[in-house]
């Protein structure tokens, strides 16, 4: 069947898809049975209006959170552009330090979560730490992919014209890795919660992923579903924001035709 992709008919083809999983939810939990490994959804909206709105107790442990996401982003993310365009443009550093960035890149971060903790304690910083591995590399080889995807006709034709190296770096450089950035940044969003949440399980009194920890460990599944769908709706909203920076400063790339055809 063919659509018109309408933004229109997608919305409603996306609620469609939303309310039925919620209803195949609801129904699925009326048995006790099965409500107690997948949770009810009623009452896990009724967890999500108590936080929010009644005892507005989660405040306090979302900003915390968020304030490890968000430190996370910004420092992966300029760390991996600087050091994406640094490689990039240093094609011997760059192989001298090829099996030494894909062993780092190899080893799962996990298992780095303990020693964070005893570098830097077990406050905020100790999950920064964590989640900065995560988004670093992801934005890290965007970059540098980026950087050596750069057309050698627009490098010759740029010398010729007289540009030296900072005019190169400016002007065909940095254009050319800019939408590479912004394709990493819509992944890094999810990668820094992840870090920041994963920290928080491993030794913490406060966040989001200390809730659910605390949840998983009364057996309370509806407050551990509370918890994800809160986190989901922030990272949500963050990769919203990246999306609305990337329109706001690649206004040269062409949008997309919504009467294409699927």
């Amino acid at each position: 069947m063919i659509f018109s992709k309408s933004s229109l008919q997608i919305k409603f083809w996306q609620l469609l898809i939303l309310s039925s999983v919620l209803i195949t939810w609801h129904l699925a939990s009326r048995s006790l049975n099965v409500a107690f490994f997948i949770g009810e959804p009623l009452i896990v909206l009724s967890r999500l209006v108590d936080w929010l709105f009644i005892n507005r107790d989660v405040y306090i442990h979302l900003g915390v959170t968020l304030l490890e996401t968000c430190l996370a982003f910004f420092i992966g993310t300029v760390g991996g552009t600087a050091c994406g365009l640094f490689l990039g443009l240093s094609p011997r550093t760059s192989i001298v330090l090829d099996p030494f960035i894909k062993s780092f890149n190899s080893m799962p971060r996990v298992i780095l979560a303990p020693i964070f903790c005893v570098w830097f304690g077990l406050g905020i910083w100790s999950k920064v730490a964590l989640a900065v591995t995560l988004v670093f590399f992801v934005v890290f080889f965007n970059v540098y992919q980026g950087v050596k995807e750069v057309s050698p006709a627009i490098l010759s034709n740029a010398k010729m014209l007289g540009a030296n190296r900072s005019q190169l770096l400016r002007t065909v450089y940095l254009p050319s890795a800019t939408s590479w950035v912004f394709s990493s940044l819509h992944t890094s969003v999810g990668l820094a919660f992840v870090g920041a949440v994963v920290g928080e399980y491993l030794g913490s009194s406060m966040g989001v992923g200390y809730l659910i920890l605390q949840a998983e460990g009364t057996f309370d599944i509806n407050t551990v579903f509370a918890g994800i769908v809160l986190l989901t709706v922030c990272a949500l909203s963050l990769d919203a924001l990246v999306g609305f920076v990337e329109d706001k400063l690649m206004v040269w790339r062409p949008k997309n035709d919504d009467t294409q055809r699927i």
